[in-house]
């Protein structure tokens, strides 16, 4: 943790803690419960028996010592001992500050939050996913700029009786998904609160590219994304529905599809995607040296992202829905079409003026936690196969869907 001092001016930033979601942000990824919308998707809270059995072999030991047990400094130095310095430290974990390498001579740098009952939830998470997703929403925003992440500052609260292997579970999941980005946390701050609470600054190095902003879309720009889209709202869409696996087989519980094992493997994958979304952050770099003129990752929903850029560069985008893979989410669909018989089933794909049901073009649409990248790059541009050219930049303003305007909520709002 970010070494800054604690009560009674004492250090303690010096293990650190864990992001999201979107996630993620406090973009958009700030948004569900790890996994749930505000009001928790359920009124009580989760599976009707209150448990989520698909988690419960990732939960902590009860019975083990709380965080209160090993106190202040026992948890920072059981957290430091997770958390191994990135080639970019110069001073780590445990003293008063870090210290990082930058080359470049410039720091890109973003924050996000990320709060019990309003972006995770224990009981649909494990802690080591909670971490990832910690992670994740910084390292992607560090991405989407066209940087290289090398560093996270992580701040972490929680109650007192907080077992701790709960807590340590958050900081491998952290550890892990920076490992998986080329960096490291190398500071932050622990404290004692009501409920648990994350803070995290991720920095990452432009290597001498320039950076990559939402304002330089430009009329004649292709719109590419790398990575997949709606794969986390679909997985959302499961847990939410108890559509998961009981016994750590991979496959969901009461879908009522019939016993296709890979199409249940392929369930149980898209409700690891969000619990654990895996964004490509090299392409971001990638994104850079080819050329992009604007980028963003998909945190909040595609058309909401892409709104923001449409803002910021004073142009209009068009998304081409023949151009989005949705076949991946079609599992999802029959899955939830199954599970409620008495309820009307998934609606067909919505245009542009219809409200988006559980569909997989709605997922794809406005879903957001992939944290995938979508960018703008001038035309002729040759690109990589892993970029994915769904749309164009026009003259004008707002996001268009095959042309015309799109009157659903294009995705997350923090304030509605």
């Amino acid at each position: 943790m970010s070494n800054q001092r604690g009560r009674r001016g004492e250090n303690t930033a010096r293990a650190g803690d864990d992001r999201p979601g979107h996630p993620g942000s406090a973009d958009p990824d700030a948004r569900r419960p790890d996994g749930g919308r505000p009001d928790g998707g359920r009124p009580d809270g989760g599976r009707p028996d209150g448990g989520h059995p698909a988690l419960d072999r990732q939960r902590p030991d009860p019975e083990g010592p709380s965080i209160g047990d090993l106190g202040e400094f026992g948890l920072i130095a059981e957290m430091a001992a997770r958390m191994r310095p990135g080639p970019g430290t110069v001073v780590g974990i445990g003293d008063d500050a870090a210290v990082l390498a930058a080359p470049d001579g410039r720091v890109v740098a973003t924050t996000d939050f990320l709060l019990e009952g309003r972006h995770f939830r224990r009981d649909w998470a494990g802690p080591a996913d909670i971490g990832h997703r910690a992670a994740v929403r910084s390292l992607a925003d560090v991405a989407a700029m066209g940087a290289v992440a090398t560093a996270l500052l992580v701040a972490f609260a929680a109650p007192a009786d907080l077992p701790a292997s709960w807590a340590l579970g958050v900081a491998d999941g952290l550890a892990a998904e920076s490992a998986r980005a080329g960096a490291s946390v190398a500071g932050g701050d622990v404290a004692r609160f009501g409920t648990v609470l994350l803070a995290v600054t991720g920095l990452g190095d432009l290597q001498g590219r320039n950076p990559v902003t939402r304002s330089g879309a430009r009329p004649g720009d292709v719109v590419a994304v790398a990575g997949p889209l709606g794969r986390s709202a679909a997985g959302l869409a499961l847990i939410e529905a108890g559509l998961t696996d009981p016994a750590g087989t991979g496959v969901p519980a009461g879908t009522g599809v019939p016993d296709r094992s890979a199409e249940m493997a392929w369930l149980a994958g898209l409700v690891r995607a969000h619990l654990r979304p895996a964004p490509p952050y090299d392409a971001g770099p990638q994104a850079a040296t080819l050329g992009a003129t604007a980028m963003i990752d998909v945190s909040d929903g595609l058309l909401a992202d892409l709104g923001h850029v449409a803002d910021a560069s004073g142009v209009a985008i068009d998304v081409r829905t023949a151009a989005l893979d949705t076949a991946p989410l079609e599992p999802a669909v029959r899955a939830l079409r199954a599970s409620a018989p008495g309820a009307p089933g998934p609606t067909a794909a919505p245009g542009p003026t219809a409200a988006p049901g559980p569909t997989a073009l709605g997922w794809v649409l406005t879903g957001g936690e992939d944290h995938s990248l979508v960018a703008t790059f001038p035309p002729g541009v040759p690109l990589p196969a892993r970029w994915l050219v769904i749309g164009a930049v026009r003259a004008g303003h707002d996001v268009l869907v095959d042309g015309r305007a799109y009157s659903a909520a294009p995705g997350w709002d923090h304030f509605r």
